[in-house]
């Protein structure tokens, strides 16, 4: 014969399909208290504070203070947990483990963001001291040198081309000033000067002879103005 199966009751089926959607549990309300040690024992840590805290006027502690050891245990290690349990007692006070759990892992997180902390100085530390030992570059231009390059060719000419203009200019603004007006004047009049002068000396030659040579005087001394 076959052993007969036992058929499982509403509660139970209740139970396990609590058990199967622990993820989707929050205020277990008035549950029962024999019911909560079925279900809550499989529930993760999140899920575990996750109910705690959704279940606002109800204190879990005689089902879920036990559990939150356990938690503590395997989370920090069994001396920390003796630790623990031994000063609670020589000081004669008690805890929820809940609130001993909270307390150690906000301890472990101050304690590992002060260490990040310092991590990330010494590392600026650090890289500030290996940019100080670096070779600086330095962006200032160095002077011009005065000797000519293929590049200042331009530059040169464009000089060049400039003085010139400007001796050009200065010689046409000295030719029209009033200085060298007067000179050609003065010029101009000791020559007329010089033709007019009379001869006192009867000429050596007459004639075409004395006109020519006259003629050839005058051109000579014009010239040399």
């Amino acid at each position: 014969m076959y052993p007969v199966r036992k058929v499982p009751s509403l509660v139970d089926l209740c139970v396990y399909k609590a058990i199967d959607n622990l993820r989707f549990l929050g205020d277990v309300g008035e549950t029962d208290l024999h019911l909560l040690e079925r279900i809550l024992p499989h529930c993760t840590v999140d899920q575990l504070m996750h109910v705690e805290k959704s279940s606002e006027g109800r204190d879990l502690t005689p089902v879920t203070d036990k559990l939150w050891k356990k938690f503590y245990e395997r989370q920090f290690g069994r001396e920390s947990t003796n630790i623990v349990s031994e000063r609670m007692q020589k000081k004669k006070v008690a805890f929820r483990w809940i609130q001993l759990y909270e307390a150690k892992m906000k301890d472990i997180e101050k304690n590992e963001s002060e260490a990040a902390d310092r991590i990330k100085q010494s590392y600026l530390k650090e890289n500030a001291r290996k940019q100080s030992r670096q070779i600086q570059i330095c962006s200032k231009v160095p002077p011009a040198s005065n000797k000519r390059s293929f590049g200042a060719a331009g530059y040169g000419s464009n000089v060049t081309n400039t003085k010139n203009k400007l001796l050009k200019k200065s010689k046409i603004e000295v030719l029209q000033s009033q200085e060298m007006k007067n000179i050609k004047a003065w010029r101009r009049n000791a020559v007329q000067k010089t033709c007019d002068i009379p001869s006192t000396k009867k000429p050596m030659f007459s004639g075409r002879d004395s006109a020519s040579t006259s003629k050839s005087t005058t051109t000579h001394m014009a010239r040399k103005w």
